[in-house]
Parts: C-alpha cells; structure tokens; sequence
C-alpha cells in the first residue's frame, strides 16, 4: 500500500453504535491515475464511504491514508486541493450564473477573501468547455436541467485541480449522450493523472471505464480487486439477488438479467 494514493485499512463506521455498523473492515489501496467503481446495492454503505473519506464522519476504527499521510492529518484547504467531489444533486438557493457556480472550486487554492483572479477565470472557463457548456456560462443555475446540472458539477470539480476526483452516481442524472461525453471526460483525466473513484449502479458505465472496483453489500467486508476479477456474475447475481450473465457484445462485454 506505501505507492498507493489512497489506503483504507480496515475501517468501520457507522451512524449509531447500538447498531451494526454501515461500513465493515472496509481494506483497499487505490493506485494513482486509476478509476475505482464502488457497486452495490442501495444500503450497502457506497455513499457513506465518499462521506467518511471526505471527513465528514470519522471512522469508529481503522485507518485512512491520502498519499501516504494520515488523512485526518490534512488541513480542510489542504484536503480541498487533494480531493473533489461531484454529488449526486445539491441544492443551489441563488441565482448564481454557471460560471460564478463553478468558480467556487477554486476556493481550496485562493487566500481567505480572496477574489478569483484572471487565471481562475481561465481554469473555469477550461472546465465548462471539457464538459461542454461553455455556452452556458451565463446562463443562470436554476435554469438548468437535470443533467446540465450534473454536468456544471462535474466541471466545478475539475476547476478545483484535484489529484483525486470522487463522484457519487454521476450518470445517474443524465441522458445518453451526455453519459457519453461523462464517461469520455472520466477517460480523459485519467490520461492527465487525475485519480477518479465513483459509486456507481449502472453496470455498462462500470464496465466502461474502471480499472478497479470495490464490491460492497451490507454487513459484509467489501471485495477490492480488479475489474475483471470482482465484477463476475457470481458476485453480482449474490448481491443483486438476481441471475446475472456479462455476455460480449461487438467485443464489449454487457449485464444482462432476468
């Protein structure tokens, strides 16, 4: 685990101690410019782990390193420049324009009270036209759609210049051929170093662009591993409860269930 960006050993946690805890010995060593998938089902504990790794609860047990460094450690900007994170909705109570929207994952790298410099402007700008709403700029966010939504996210966080970009469902929102253009932009910074880690029940998504997955189901330790080695239709027929197959369709391989 020492070249390992990010290591979790055993760590557990949960929301009450008089219950059986959400995350159970979860153990994995993300390599860096690799995409994990974390798959499960709904209350397997996916999005409490972004949570926990983004410090907002604390682990009961168990240890959390951020390039070899206790990640408890980490001063809140410091953690701002490490880590992004694209959520599943959020809610947005002014009529900020996309642009000012997506400014704001320039905070972590500004002095408190500091304003956006020309060159933060340039870095917003770069990021709406990688996710393709440059057009949008001055549109106001509550104007947006769904996916636009989803998409003005995702260029916030590629604003923010994270060595580890985390998402939280990110198709879940989004029609398909701005699936398309995320799964791209996920290839693309992968190819520029950037570390994605993303939850995730869309199996072709999963199948299209990670390298790693981490397979949890409640009240079990999590299965870390390579693509090709966790996500088999033994494990996901187990915890879907489903018979699953991955066939290969056109040299791509595909879920089917029935």
């Amino acid at each position: 685990m020492n070249d390992a960006l990010l290591a979790l050993r055993q760590i557990t946690f949960g929301y009450r101690r008089d219950r059986a805890p959400v995350l159970n010995a979860v153990t994995f060593a993300l390599q860096p410019g690799r995409i994990l998938a974390i798959v499960g089902p709904n209350g397997a504990g996916k999005t409490t782990l972004l949570s926990v790794l983004l410090g907002w609860h604390h682990p009961w047990a168990g240890a959390i390193e951020l390039a070899g460094r206790s990640l408890a450690s980490y001063t809140r900007s410091e953690r701002g420049r490490w880590l992004a994170l694209v959520p599943q909705s959020e809610h947005t109570p002014f009529d900020y324009s996309v642009l000012d929207y997506v400014l704001m994952g320039r905070a972590p790298h500004l002095p408190p009270l500091a304003m956006p410099t020309a060159a933060d402007y340039e870095i917003a700008l770069s990021a709406l036209e990688q996710v393709g709403m440059a057009a949008l700029a001055d549109q106001p966010v509550p104007q947006l759609s769904g996916g636009e939504r989803q998409l003005m996210l995702a260029a916030r966080a590629i604003a923010q210049q994270p060595r580890l970009l985390m998402l939280d469902e990110p198709t879940a929102h989004l029609d398909l051929h701005n699936k398309a253009r995320l799964i791209q932009i996920m290839h693309r910074l992968r190819s520029q170093g950037v570390t994605l880690l993303m939850t995730n029940h869309e199996p072709e998504v999963v199948l299209a662009v990670a390298d790693d997955v981490l397979l949890m189901e409640a009240g079990q330790p999590p299965v870390f591993g390579p693509l090709d080695q966790v996500f088999t239709e033994a494990a996901l027929s187990r915890i879907y409860q489903l018979p699953i197959r991955l066939v290969e369709v056109e040299g791509r391989k595909q879920v089917l269930w029935t």
